[in-house]
């Protein structure tokens, strides 16, 4: 694989892994616009290891309070610091739902994994998903009141958000559109819905990279490939870096609006494409 090849990917990947637009389309659907060879399992795992990467470096202090507070690990407050002792016990309470909010996405992607890599994984079902999650997004966009900060998350709006992202594992539809969407359904602020899916991606990534990992060492790696997997994971942890931190700040004045756009201007290529390729193949 060249490692110009690779640096692309892994820029899409930074990218599309943290905004609402799909990771999983753009890294199938880029090599399919260009007619790349499959760069394989492995340097995905790199490409989603980059990722991981960059959302534990933007959020450690964050994942470090909430895991501390959660684990009862967190030394208690002089009791007169009724401020301290109330952070904390919000801190438990949102590592506790993170990790319950987790679990539909983890027990759908085990349960679920053979479709999603064959039956599911095609252009006609990442053309429907880009546009119809956008429809959804521009509802979301609509209807939802924009009053609710993340400290104000509550056991309903978990297995919401969670459940929605189990629906991710659908190429095109997008881990972080899909709980963004369903976060600002649940009355969030747009930033505080982002903020939320990026902490309920982490577990998510690292599970998902862990296996991915597990089933690429069994098939060994490739000597050529060492050096172009290396590099990814350096430009995909600096690109997701970067992206996490514009998002949050364009949220903060910014809409989905664009994002609707783009998917669902996608979404109509991607359809028309593989209905153009569709029709070239047929006898």
């Amino acid at each position: 694989m060249p490692v110009w090849q690779a640096i692309v990917l892994a820029v899409v990947q930074g990218l599309t892994e943290f905004l609402p637009i799909s990771s999983t389309a753009h890294l199938v659907l880029v090599p399919w616009f260009f007619g790349w060879q499959d760069p394989g399992l492995t340097f995905d795992v790199a490409l989603h290891v980059g990722t991981l990467i960059a959302v534990l470096a933007y959020f450690s202090r964050t994942w470090t309070e909430l895991t501390l507070s959660g684990l009862g690990l967190r030394r208690p407050p002089p009791s007169a610091n009724t401020d301290a002792t109330s952070r904390r016990l919000s801190d438990k309470k949102l590592f506790w739902l993170l990790v319950l909010a987790t679990i539909p996405a983890g027990a759908a992607g085990w349960l679920l994994q053979k479709q999603v890599e064959t039956t599911l994984r095609n252009p006609v079902v990442m053309g429907a998903a880009l546009i119809l999650v956008a429809l959804l997004m521009a509802l979301a966009e609509k209807v939802g009141t924009a009053n609710k900060d993340i400290t104000r998350v509550g056991l309903a709006d978990s297995l919401w958000i969670g459940f929605s992202q189990a629906l991710a594992l659908i190429p095109g539809v997008s881990r972080s559109g899909i709980t963004m969407t369903a976060a600002l359904l649940r009355n969030f602020r747009r930033e505080a819905a982002a903020r939320y899916s990026f902490l309920l991606s982490t577990p998510i990534i690292a599970g998902a990279s862990l296996k991915a990992a597990l089933d690429a060492a069994q098939g060994g790696i490739q000597q050529e490939m060492i050096f172009p997997m290396v590099v990814g994971m350096i430009v995909a942890a600096v690109v997701g870096y970067l992206t996490i931190s514009f998002f949050l700040k364009f949220l903060q004045f910014g809409t989905f609006k664009i994002f609707v756009y783009y998917r669902i201007i996608l979404g109509i290529i991607v359809l028309a494409l593989a209905l153009f390729v569709r029709l070239e193949t047929t006898p």
